[in-house]
């Protein structure tokens, strides 16, 4: 069970970048139901970090995608009204380059949207995730 865990969750995100735009999905559960955030979610049992962000991102936006590299290693924790853990996510998050540009919405998430980083405040997405989608950007600036 994911909420009230006892331990840490263990999750990815990806940062898929497209010259100055960025994959958004539209949460479709909890925590996050229907804020706009980046695809991933949890690793399962024997599967390596890799393996379960390719399967997230095309789960959740039916896009393939090659991952570039490490952006960052962030912890979401949630409390829950009475002030206990009810969400604590370790996620790892990747820079990730899309295959091809037709996303589309699955598992997971309401709705899938390229956004411009000019038009992410619009769109509320959290200040760490925010951090994270502004050094994702920054990445791909410098790769080859």
């Amino acid at each position: 069970m994911r909420s009230y865990p006892e331990r840490p969750v263990v999750g990815v995100g990806a940062v898929i970048v497209n010259d100055d735009r960025v994959l958004l999905v539209r949460r479709g559960h909890a925590p996050l139901k229907g804020e706009w955030s980046l695809p991933g979610g949890a690793v399962e049992l024997g599967e390596t970090l890799e393996a379960a962000l390719i399967r997230e991102v095309l789960e959740e936006t039916s896009l393939n995608v090659r991952i570039e590299c490490l952006v960052e290693v962030v912890d979401r924790i949630h409390y829950s009204a009475d002030g206990r853990v009810e969400y604590h996510y370790v996620v790892v998050d990747y820079l990730c380059i899309p295959r091809s540009m037709t996303a589309a919405s699955g598992s997971d998430a309401d709705e899938v949207r390229w956004v411009h980083r000019d038009e992410l405040p619009a769109y509320h997405v959290s200040d760490a995730a925010l951090r994270v989608i502004h050094k994702g950007l920054e990445l791909s600036e410098t790769r080859p």
